[in-house]
């Protein structure tokens, strides 16, 4: 079986589909009422951006040392999104909303992330 060469962030799998999620987020969150959009809405979204946004650093770094750290930062954002989708859940103005798309993404890319980290770990 042929592996193919990683050029670029933008061919991590893990990346193309963070950047789905942000979509998704932002797509879940015109939905918050407009009192949320210094708080929730905001976090959220800076938290969905992060992760992508730190796997392409990370990659740009040039050391596997440096990219395991990146990938562990979009890690804890993604941890914070989970965080603050159950918050959202929680409360009577945004309860009733759709989360599972946003969910279910969000833990496939967690798993690839811990799985990223543990493999290139055992590379250095």
């Amino acid at each position: 079986m042929e592996t193919k060469r990683i050029n670029s962030y933008k061919d991590l799998i893990v990346w193309q589909k963070s950047i789905i999620l942000v979509r998704n987020v932002y797509e879940l969150t015109e939905n918050f009422p407009k009192e949320e959009i210094f708080g929730l809405t905001s976090q959220m979204r800076r938290a969905a951006v992060s992760i992508p946004s730190n796997i392409a650093e990370g990659r740009f770094r040039g050391t596997t040392k440096d990219f395991v750290q990146f990938l562990r930062i979009a890690y804890g954002s993604g941890a914070e999104l989970e965080t603050q989708i159950e918050i959202s859940k929680q409360l009577i103005k945004t309860k009733n909303l759709d989360y599972s798309s946003a969910e279910a993404l969000l833990q496939e890319i967690m798993k690839m992330l811990n799985a990223m980290i543990h493999k290139l770990k055992a590379k250095t």
